[in-house]
């Protein structure tokens, strides 16, 4: 007895309607990350530098596109370590970071490898490198920034409180009206705060002068400002920051590489890129480790 020609067509269509749920998207995010690759060597040989990325961008991977949020932890200093190990020590390195900060740990090793790197070392910040992100920056020769880029104080936080705030709410008390699991907390605050504040004047005295580095040390750490406190470019040069905003091109065409989860299908924001215009020419018509 024959076959249903009509089932067998169906079943094919079904087939190949789950291979696309599932092998789809990891393809596409073999062809995105070769896309990266490529223009991160482009990018390299134009500046004569290996370049390093750590992006940390909330991505969709996998059959129902699940989210994944990003910060610093260890095994991203593991793997900034090996890259820049395998770096010629004559060669220099861009690290390109977008970071809303991490852990305190994996930030300091990350910084001190930069450090430590014979070459020249450039950050550059397209958009924001916060906290532990701005501690890796303070450790690289010469920081690049967009214009409207910012960094952020490097002030710890411990249980999701900033650590000067503690030391501040302790302070407001007499020692009798307080538990002593606070007072374990205030010490902890105390302690980690002179801990990050020691290593960065470490990172920055042989660039500024050691009084120079102590005063921008303290200011970054003792709770001046609030945590998630825009540093712009004008405040980050106020302090005495080697900073410079010629971000090279490649890197804003690698952060479009990196797109937000396919759930999110209404954008907030949208826009038609403009013709640019020629020269000479108009246009036709006119984007528990305590944390950082």
């Amino acid at each position: 007895m024959d076959g249903d020609p009509a089932g067998a067509f169906f079943n094919i269509l079904w087939f190949i309607f789950l291979f696309y749920l599932i092998l789809g998207p990891q393809l596409k995010h073999r062809q995105l990350l070769m896309a990266r690759k490529a223009l991160m060597e482009k990018m390299g040989k134009r500046r004569n530098s290996n370049v390093i990325t750590m992006i940390h961008r909330q991505e969709s991977i996998g059959l129902f596109g699940i989210p994944f949020y990003r910060f610093i932890t260890v095994e991203d200093s593991e793997q900034i370590l090996r890259a820049i190990r395998g770096t010629p020590k004559d060669q220099q390195i861009d690290l390109i970071l977008h970071t809303p900060g991490g852990l305190v740990l994996a930030s300091t090793q990350i910084a001190k490898a930069i450090k430590d790197h014979p070459a020249k070392t450039t950050v550059i910040i397209p958009h924001y490198s916060m906290s532990g992100g701005t501690l890796i920056a303070l450790a690289a020769d010469e920081i690049i920034m967009d214009p409207n880029a910012v960094l952020g104080p490097v002030d710890p936080q411990l249980m999701n409180y900033p650590a000067p705030s503690i030391l501040a709410a302790v302070s407001k008390k007499e020692p009798k009206d307080i538990d002593d699991s606070t007072l374990i907390l205030a010490d902890l605050a105390e302690k980690s705060i002179n801990q990050v504040q020691s290593f960065v004047f470490e990172l920055l005295k042989d660039k500024l002068g050691e009084e120079k580095a102590k005063e921008v040390a303290q200011t970054l750490t003792e709770g001046r400002w609030t945590h998630d406190y825009p540093i712009t470019v004008e405040v980050a040069r106020e302090l005495g920051l080697n900073v410079k905003t010629e971000v090279p091109p490649e890197v804003y065409e690698l952060m479009e590489m990196y797109p937000q989860p396919m759930m999110q299908r209404h954008p907030g924001v949208e826009f038609f890129p403009l013709p640019r215009k020629k020269t000479g020419e108009t246009a036709n018509s006119e984007f528990m480790g305590f944390k950082f």
